[in-house]
C-alpha cells in the first residue's frame, strides 16, 4: 500500500522535464526492475541548486521518488544535496513498501550522478561525493528496517 504522498507525487509529479544547459545531469537505472532515472541540476556560482528537474521510466514508486529528490535538494547547497539520502526520499514520502525501497536508492543515486557530472564539468571535488554507479544493483542492500 502506498501512502497519500507517494500517490500524490505519482499522479502529480513535480519538476518532470529537462533543464536546457544543465550544471550536472546524472542518469542512473536498476537492471533487476528496468526503472531508468534521470536528473538534470542548474547550480549558481554558490553551488546553490536553482532548478531540479527529472525523467523517469519506471513503475510509480519510481516517478514519486524523483519528484520527491527533486523538490528535496531544490534550493540546497552542493553539499547539503549530497546529504539527501533514500532514507531521507522515502521519509519525505511517508514511507514504501519493502520492495519498492530500491526506488529511492535510484533517486540517491541519481543525486549523486548529477553532482558527480557537475563537479567533473567544473573541475572541482566535492568532498564525500563517490563516483556513482550506472546500475544500483551492483549497490542495492537490503534495506535495514521496513518504510
Amino acid at each position: 500500500m502506498y501512502s497519500k504522498k507517494v500517490m500524490d507525487h505519482f499522479n502529480n509529479p513535480r519538476n518532470v522535464g529537462e533543464i536546457e544547459n544543465p550544471s550536472g545531469v546524472g542518469t542512473v537505472g536498476n537492471a533487476k526492475c528496468g526503472d531508468i532515472m534521470r536528473m538534470y541540476l542548474d547550480i549558481d556560482d554558490n553551488g546553490i541548486i536553482k532548478e531540479a528537474k527529472f525523467k523517469t521510466f519506471g513503475c510509480g514508486a519510481a516517478v514519486a521518488t524523483s519528484s520527491m529528490a527533486t523538490e528535496l535538494v531544490k534550493g540546497k547547497t552542493v553539499e547539503e544535496a549530497l546529504k539527501v539520502t533514500n532514507k531521507a526520499v522515502m521519509e519525505a514520502l511517508d514511507g514504501l513498501p519493502p520492495i519498492k525501497v530500491h526506488c529511492s536508492l535510484l533517486a540517491e543515486e541519481a543525486i549523486h550522478a548529477a553532482l558527480w557530472d557537475y563537479a567533473e564539468k567544473h573541475g572541482i571535488t566535492i568532498e564525500g561525493l563517490e563516483k556513482p554507479v550506472n546500475d544500483i544493483g551492483e549497490k542495492e542492500e537490503a534495506p535495514e528496517e521496513d518504510y
